[in-house]
Protein backbone atom coordinates (compact mmCIF):
# COMPACT_ATOMS: atom_id res chain seq x y z
CA UNK A 1 0.00 0.00 0.00
CA UNK A 2 1.40 3.35 -1.02
CA UNK A 3 1.83 5.73 1.92
CA UNK A 4 0.74 9.32 1.48
CA UNK A 5 3.53 11.86 1.81
CA UNK A 6 3.31 14.25 4.73
CA UNK A 7 2.06 17.71 3.78
CA UNK A 8 4.23 20.50 5.24
CA UNK A 9 2.61 22.98 7.58
CA UNK A 10 1.43 26.19 5.94
CA UNK A 11 4.23 28.78 6.02
CA UNK A 12 1.76 31.69 5.79
CA UNK A 13 -0.55 32.88 8.57
CA UNK A 14 -4.30 33.00 8.10
CA UNK A 15 -5.83 36.14 6.60
CA UNK A 16 -9.10 37.21 8.25
CA UNK A 17 -9.53 33.67 9.52
CA UNK A 18 -8.98 32.10 6.09
CA UNK A 19 -6.20 29.59 5.42
CA UNK A 20 -3.77 30.20 2.57
CA UNK A 21 -4.30 28.22 -0.61
CA UNK A 22 -1.96 25.23 -0.95
CA UNK A 23 -1.03 23.95 -4.43
CA UNK A 24 0.93 20.77 -5.09
CA UNK A 25 2.66 20.68 -8.45
CA UNK A 26 1.64 17.51 -10.37
CA UNK A 27 4.25 14.76 -10.39
CA UNK A 28 3.77 14.22 -14.11
CA UNK A 29 4.07 17.88 -15.05
CA UNK A 30 5.79 18.99 -18.26
CA UNK A 31 6.15 22.68 -17.41
CA UNK A 32 9.55 24.35 -17.27
CA UNK A 33 8.81 26.80 -14.45
CA UNK A 34 6.46 27.12 -11.49
CA UNK A 35 5.00 30.23 -13.11
CA UNK A 36 4.02 28.38 -16.30
CA UNK A 37 2.03 25.85 -14.31
CA UNK A 38 0.27 28.39 -12.10
CA UNK A 39 -0.67 30.61 -15.04
CA UNK A 40 -2.35 27.59 -16.65
CA UNK A 41 -3.85 26.25 -13.44
CA UNK A 42 -5.20 29.59 -12.23
CA UNK A 43 -6.36 30.84 -15.62
CA UNK A 44 -9.72 31.77 -14.14
CA UNK A 45 -8.09 34.36 -11.89
CA UNK A 46 -7.71 36.73 -14.84
CA UNK A 47 -4.82 37.91 -17.03
CA UNK A 48 -1.74 39.10 -15.22
CA UNK A 49 -2.90 38.11 -11.72
CA UNK A 50 -0.36 35.32 -11.26
CA UNK A 51 2.50 37.54 -12.49
CA UNK A 52 1.42 40.26 -10.06
CA UNK A 53 1.51 37.74 -7.22
CA UNK A 54 5.01 36.62 -8.18
CA UNK A 55 6.20 40.23 -8.46
CA UNK A 56 4.83 40.99 -5.00
CA UNK A 57 6.42 37.89 -3.46
CA UNK A 58 3.02 36.49 -2.47
CA UNK A 59 3.71 32.93 -3.66
CA UNK A 60 5.94 31.09 -1.21
CA UNK A 61 7.48 27.69 -0.76
CA UNK A 62 7.57 25.39 2.27
CA UNK A 63 10.19 27.53 4.02
CA UNK A 64 8.10 30.67 3.67
CA UNK A 65 10.38 32.41 1.19
CA UNK A 66 9.04 33.87 -2.03
CA UNK A 67 9.20 31.64 -5.09
CA UNK A 68 10.68 33.34 -8.15
CA UNK A 69 8.63 33.39 -11.33
CA UNK A 70 11.42 31.59 -13.18
CA UNK A 71 11.93 28.96 -10.46
CA UNK A 72 12.30 25.51 -12.09
CA UNK A 73 9.28 23.26 -12.01
CA UNK A 74 9.76 20.55 -9.36
CA UNK A 75 7.17 17.72 -9.46
CA UNK A 76 5.44 17.30 -6.11
CA UNK A 77 6.55 20.70 -4.82
CA UNK A 78 4.11 22.65 -2.62
CA UNK A 79 3.49 26.38 -2.89
CA UNK A 80 1.17 28.60 -0.89
CA UNK A 81 -0.53 31.95 -1.42
CA UNK A 82 -3.52 33.94 -0.29
CA UNK A 83 -6.28 34.41 -2.82
CA UNK A 84 -7.86 37.80 -3.23
CA UNK A 85 -10.87 37.72 -0.94
CA UNK A 86 -14.14 38.53 -2.72
CA UNK A 87 -16.30 41.45 -1.71
CA UNK A 88 -18.89 39.96 0.61
CA UNK A 89 -21.98 41.45 2.16
CA UNK A 90 -21.76 40.80 5.91
CA UNK A 91 -24.43 38.49 7.28
CA UNK A 92 -25.92 40.72 10.00
CA UNK A 93 -26.83 37.97 12.45
CA UNK A 94 -24.73 36.71 15.38
CA UNK A 95 -23.16 33.31 15.85
CA UNK A 96 -24.25 32.02 19.25
CA UNK A 97 -21.81 29.92 21.25
CA UNK A 98 -23.74 26.98 22.68
CA UNK A 99 -20.77 25.10 24.15
CA UNK A 100 -17.02 25.60 24.32
CA UNK A 101 -14.28 23.51 25.90
CA UNK A 102 -10.69 22.63 25.08
CA UNK A 103 -11.77 20.13 22.42
CA UNK A 104 -14.88 21.46 20.68
CA UNK A 105 -16.97 24.55 20.00
CA UNK A 106 -20.67 24.19 19.20
CA UNK A 107 -22.39 27.19 17.65
CA UNK A 108 -25.93 28.11 16.70
CA UNK A 109 -25.51 29.34 13.12
CA UNK A 110 -27.88 31.87 11.56
CA UNK A 111 -29.50 31.50 8.16
CA UNK A 112 -27.45 32.76 5.16
CA UNK A 113 -24.03 32.16 6.77
CA UNK A 114 -21.94 29.45 5.09
CA UNK A 115 -20.19 26.99 7.40
CA UNK A 116 -16.80 26.97 5.65
CA UNK A 117 -15.15 29.00 2.85
CA UNK A 118 -16.47 28.02 -0.56
CA UNK A 119 -17.11 29.89 -3.80
CA UNK A 120 -18.02 33.51 -3.17
CA UNK A 121 -18.41 32.97 0.58
CA UNK A 122 -14.95 33.02 2.15
CA UNK A 123 -14.26 35.42 5.02
CA UNK A 124 -17.98 35.79 5.71
CA UNK A 125 -18.39 32.21 6.94
CA UNK A 126 -18.92 30.65 10.33
CA UNK A 127 -15.44 29.13 10.41
CA UNK A 128 -13.57 32.32 9.48
CA UNK A 129 -15.73 34.44 11.77
CA UNK A 130 -15.18 32.11 14.73
CA UNK A 131 -11.43 31.98 14.20
CA UNK A 132 -11.34 35.77 14.30
CA UNK A 133 -13.75 36.21 17.21
CA UNK A 134 -12.33 33.45 19.42
CA UNK A 135 -8.70 33.85 18.40
CA UNK A 136 -8.40 30.11 17.67
CA UNK A 137 -6.70 29.68 14.26
CA UNK A 138 -6.73 25.87 14.56
CA UNK A 139 -10.53 25.71 14.60
CA UNK A 140 -12.01 23.37 11.97
CA UNK A 141 -15.52 22.22 11.06
CA UNK A 142 -16.36 18.61 11.92
CA UNK A 143 -19.29 18.67 9.46
CA UNK A 144 -21.18 21.12 7.26
CA UNK A 145 -24.57 22.76 7.43
CA UNK A 146 -26.04 24.35 4.30
CA UNK A 147 -25.64 28.11 4.09
CA UNK A 148 -29.40 28.60 3.99
CA UNK A 149 -30.05 26.33 6.99
CA UNK A 150 -29.78 27.67 10.54
CA UNK A 151 -28.82 25.75 13.64
CA UNK A 152 -26.14 23.72 15.37
CA UNK A 153 -22.66 23.15 13.95
CA UNK A 154 -19.75 21.37 15.65
CA UNK A 155 -16.19 22.69 15.34
CA UNK A 156 -13.00 21.09 16.64
CA UNK A 157 -10.18 22.95 18.39
CA UNK A 158 -7.22 20.59 17.98
CA UNK A 159 -6.21 19.41 14.50
CA UNK A 160 -5.12 16.01 15.81
CA UNK A 161 -8.62 15.37 17.20
CA UNK A 162 -10.63 16.50 14.19
CA UNK A 163 -10.69 13.04 12.61
CA UNK A 164 -12.27 11.49 15.69
CA UNK A 165 -15.20 13.90 15.56
CA UNK A 166 -15.60 13.63 11.78
CA UNK A 167 -15.77 9.85 12.20
CA UNK A 168 -18.85 10.29 14.40
CA UNK A 169 -20.72 11.84 11.48
CA UNK A 170 -19.32 9.40 8.93
CA UNK A 171 -20.37 6.41 11.04
CA UNK A 172 -23.79 7.94 11.85
CA UNK A 173 -23.09 8.10 15.57
CA UNK A 174 -24.55 11.60 15.89
CA UNK A 175 -28.30 11.98 16.35
CA UNK A 176 -29.44 15.05 14.43
CA UNK A 177 -32.88 16.54 14.71
CA UNK A 178 -34.26 19.34 12.53
CA UNK A 179 -37.38 21.46 12.48
CA UNK A 180 -39.07 22.85 9.39
CA UNK A 181 -42.13 24.85 8.43
CA UNK A 182 -43.96 23.71 5.31
CA UNK A 183 -47.52 23.49 3.98
CA UNK A 184 -49.91 21.28 5.94
CA UNK A 185 -51.60 18.47 4.02
CA UNK A 186 -54.28 16.68 6.05
CA UNK A 187 -54.14 13.78 3.59
CA UNK A 188 -50.44 13.15 4.28
CA UNK A 189 -50.09 10.30 6.76
CA UNK A 190 -47.45 11.11 9.36
CA UNK A 191 -45.24 10.11 11.06
CA UNK A 192 -43.44 8.12 8.40
CA UNK A 193 -39.94 7.10 7.42
CA UNK A 194 -38.93 8.06 3.89
CA UNK A 195 -36.33 5.94 2.11
CA UNK A 196 -35.04 6.78 -1.37
CA UNK A 197 -31.95 7.06 -3.50
CA UNK A 198 -30.76 10.67 -3.88
CA UNK A 199 -28.17 11.74 -6.44
CA UNK A 200 -26.66 15.18 -6.92
CA UNK A 201 -24.59 15.55 -10.06
CA UNK A 202 -21.54 17.78 -10.04
CA UNK A 203 -22.48 21.23 -11.34
CA UNK A 204 -26.18 20.77 -10.70
CA UNK A 205 -27.93 23.00 -8.19
CA UNK A 206 -30.46 20.37 -7.18
CA UNK A 207 -30.44 16.76 -6.08
CA UNK A 208 -32.96 14.24 -7.44
CA UNK A 209 -34.51 10.98 -6.33
CA UNK A 210 -33.73 8.11 -8.70
CA UNK A 211 -34.56 4.38 -8.79
CA UNK A 212 -32.16 2.13 -6.92
CA UNK A 213 -30.96 1.08 -3.49
CA UNK A 214 -31.92 3.74 -0.92
CA UNK A 215 -29.05 5.87 0.36
CA UNK A 216 -31.19 8.46 2.17
CA UNK A 217 -33.45 7.81 5.15
CA UNK A 218 -35.49 10.46 6.99
CA UNK A 219 -38.07 10.27 9.75
CA UNK A 220 -40.80 12.89 9.20
CA UNK A 221 -43.20 13.88 12.00
CA UNK A 222 -45.83 16.59 12.29
CA UNK A 223 -45.47 18.54 15.53
CA UNK A 224 -48.46 20.86 15.06
CA UNK A 225 -50.35 22.74 12.37
CA UNK A 226 -52.27 25.98 11.98
CA UNK A 227 -53.43 28.32 9.21
CA UNK A 228 -52.50 25.88 6.45
CA UNK A 229 -48.92 25.40 7.68
CA UNK A 230 -47.26 22.62 9.60
CA UNK A 231 -44.28 22.54 11.94
CA UNK A 232 -42.35 19.34 11.33
CA UNK A 233 -39.70 17.35 13.16
CA UNK A 234 -37.17 15.82 10.75
CA UNK A 235 -34.71 13.17 11.89
CA UNK A 236 -32.24 12.08 9.17
CA UNK A 237 -30.51 8.73 9.55
CA UNK A 238 -28.21 9.53 6.62
CA UNK A 239 -26.59 12.69 5.31
CA UNK A 240 -27.12 13.08 1.57
CA UNK A 241 -26.91 16.58 0.11
CA UNK A 242 -30.27 18.39 0.43
CA UNK A 243 -31.78 15.18 1.82
CA UNK A 244 -34.47 16.73 4.01
CA UNK A 245 -35.40 19.32 1.40
CA UNK A 246 -35.72 16.63 -1.28
CA UNK A 247 -37.77 14.32 0.94
CA UNK A 248 -40.16 17.06 2.06
CA UNK A 249 -40.62 18.17 -1.54
CA UNK A 250 -41.23 14.57 -2.58
CA UNK A 251 -44.04 14.35 -0.02
CA UNK A 252 -45.68 17.39 -1.60
CA UNK A 253 -44.87 19.75 1.29
CA UNK A 254 -41.73 21.67 0.23
CA UNK A 255 -40.07 23.66 2.99
CA UNK A 256 -40.98 27.35 2.98
CA UNK A 257 -38.35 29.69 1.55
CA UNK A 258 -36.60 26.97 -0.46
CA UNK A 259 -35.14 28.50 -3.64
CA UNK A 260 -34.44 25.09 -5.22
CA UNK A 261 -37.40 22.83 -4.48
CA UNK A 262 -39.90 22.30 -6.03
CA UNK A 263 -38.34 24.60 -8.67
CA UNK A 264 -35.22 26.69 -8.98
CA UNK A 265 -35.93 30.38 -8.52
CA UNK A 266 -33.71 33.39 -9.10
CA UNK A 267 -31.21 33.81 -6.26
CA UNK A 268 -31.83 36.63 -3.83
CA UNK A 269 -29.76 39.75 -4.32
CA UNK A 270 -26.70 40.09 -2.06
CA UNK A 271 -27.83 41.54 1.22
CA UNK A 272 -31.43 40.37 0.86
CA UNK A 273 -32.08 38.38 4.03
CA UNK A 274 -35.87 38.65 4.02
CA UNK A 275 -36.91 35.10 3.10
CA UNK A 276 -34.82 32.49 4.94
CA UNK A 277 -35.26 28.79 4.32
CA UNK A 278 -37.50 27.55 7.13
CA UNK A 279 -35.18 24.75 8.18
CA UNK A 280 -33.36 24.58 11.52
CA UNK A 281 -30.83 22.07 12.85
CA UNK A 282 -32.46 21.87 16.29
CA UNK A 283 -30.47 19.18 18.14
CA UNK A 284 -27.11 17.39 18.12
CA UNK A 285 -26.58 14.40 20.40
CA UNK A 286 -23.46 12.23 20.63
CA UNK A 287 -20.88 10.69 22.91
CA UNK A 288 -17.64 12.66 22.82
CA UNK A 289 -14.96 10.42 21.26
CA UNK A 290 -12.18 12.18 23.18
CA UNK A 291 -13.64 12.76 26.66
CA UNK A 292 -16.40 10.15 26.73
CA UNK A 293 -18.93 12.79 27.81
CA UNK A 294 -22.55 12.45 26.66
CA UNK A 295 -23.52 15.64 24.81
CA UNK A 296 -26.93 16.90 23.84
CA UNK A 297 -27.13 20.41 22.41
CA UNK A 298 -30.27 22.30 21.43
CA UNK A 299 -30.70 25.42 19.30
CA UNK A 300 -32.66 28.28 20.83
CA UNK A 301 -33.50 29.84 17.46
CA UNK A 302 -37.03 30.04 16.14
CA UNK A 303 -38.30 29.86 12.58
CA UNK A 304 -39.79 33.14 11.38
CA UNK A 305 -42.75 31.44 9.70
CA UNK A 306 -43.78 29.92 13.02
CA UNK A 307 -43.72 32.67 15.67
CA UNK A 308 -44.37 31.89 19.29
CA UNK A 309 -42.38 28.64 19.50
Amino acid sequence: MRRRSRVPAAPLPQCRGVDPVRVRLPVDGAWDTVREHLVERLSGAGPGVVDEMFDAGKIVGADGTAVAADAPYVPGMFVWFHRELPDEVPVPFPLRIVHRDEHIVVVDKPHFLATTPRGSHVAETALARLRRELGVPTLSAAHRLDRLTAGLVLFTVRPEERGAYQTLFRDRLVRKEYEAVAPYDPALALPRTVRSRIVKERGSLTAVEVPGEPNAVSRIELIEHRDGLGRYRLVPATGQTHQLRVHMNGLGVPILGDPLYPEVTAPAAPGDFRDPLQLLARELEFTDPVTGAAHRFRSTRTLAAWPGQ
